[in-house]
């Protein structure tokens, strides 16, 4: 996890090998008193385990208006209802960005993918920064495929989307699962800020009818990524347009699974109609991925026990509102056992 630089020189420290005999013993360290040869003894290290929990939070007023000067001290962070102490604490402005872009290319959304191109563009045209953000393009179908990888080059980009066409199953959660992955082992930028802000855009109906991947372990992935979703729904079902806004009066199974995904890992949902719907969004969420507050913590109820971990993230001042991840996967700690030596050794 990020956040760590400042605990790095006592990582090191404490896993340096203990100290060897002095040199002026006698007789020395590798040879008997006889003159024989002594094999040298392995160093001995002491593994060090930092468990460490970093948390991204975006606080907005009701007028989705980004507040971005909040202290430590305003904040209260929770693990499974317990109150847990901020360690670490700072806000991440204009962080570059590594930006995951996944369009569902399968047959269910043939009808939508021209409005999938087009939102896509309009998306990493309001977002991705020449020579400070980096994007990739994935399509799923049978089978989740990069088509281009990162780059801060536009036309790129938007060459390898207006080259796709629709067919094939739908694989939505390995997808997910992909993505996530690769946005991990995102390229770092030079320079002593080495921090960036992941961020994975899907563009899908939410069907799956493919996957090798279960939803809890997409999840799980994009959990430990530390990679806020962003979905935008295809489907365009029991979909009022009658309003400012398109709003979903009735929500699939699909467009469930994609809330889940967006609210669980700290981002948001969309459910437009037009492209033009969607321009004032865009923009929300890149100014929103520069307007964040990483806090971090050491869990009370340490690793060991591994499992999910429910936390939420928030603020002392009245009429804000604070999205966070709802969780974290826990590692567990699994501990070598002794065996016993073979009979007749000791």
């Amino acid at each position: 996890m990020r956040k760590q630089a400042s605990i790095a020189l006592l990582f090191a420290a404490l896993s340096l090998p203990l100290a060897s005999a002095p040199a002026h013993q006698t007789p020395p360290p590798n040879q008997s008193p006889g003159g024989a040869q002594k094999q040298p003894q392995q160093p001995t290290t002491i593994p060090v385990r930092v468990e460490l929990v970093n948390v991204i939070a975006t606080v907005t007023d009701r007028r989705r208006n980004f507040i971005t000067d909040l202290d430590q001290k305003d904040f209260r962070l929770l693990e499974e209802g317990k109150p847990q102490d901020i360690s670490f604490f700072s806000r991440q402005t204009d962080l570059p960005l590594r930006v995951a872009v996944l369009l569902d290319t399968s047959n269910s959304i043939r009808d939508r993918l021209k409005f999938e191109q087009e939102a896509a563009e309009d998306f990493l045209y309001n977002t991705v920064r020449r020579k400070k953000d980096m994007a990739f393009l994935m399509t799923f179908d049978n089978e989740p495929e990069v088509i281009q990888n990162y780059t801060d080059d536009l036309a790129l980009l938007n060459k390898a989307i207006e080259a796709q066409r629709a067919g094939g199953g739908t694989a939505f959660r390995d997808a997910i699962y992909v993505g996530a992955e690769k946005l991990m082992n995102a390229p770092i930028p030079a320079g002593e800020n080495r921090e960036v802000r992941r961020v994975l855009v899907v563009f899908s109906d939410g069907d799956d009818n493919l996957s090798d991947h279960a939803l809890s372990e997409a999840l799980e992935m994009a959990e430990r990524a530390e990679t806020a979703i962003y979905a935008i729904s295809t489907n365009t079902d029991w979909l009022s347009v009658d309003t400012e806004i398109p709003k979903k009066i009735i929500k699939s199974r699909g467009d469930q699974v994609l809330e889940e995904f967006a609210e669980d890992t700290g981002g948001r949902v969309f459910f437009p109609y037009r492209i033009d719907d969607l321009a004032q969004s865009f923009q929300d969420i890149g100014n929103e991925l520069r307007s964040q507050y990483s806090i971090a913590y050491h869990p009370s109820l340490g690793f060991s026990k591994g499992g999910f971990r429910r936390i939420k993230v928030e603020v002392d001042r009245k009429g804000l509102i604070v999205r966070a991840r709802r969780g974290y996967f826990a590692p567990r700690t699994v501990l070598n056992p002794v065996k016993a030596p073979p009979p007749g050794e000791k």
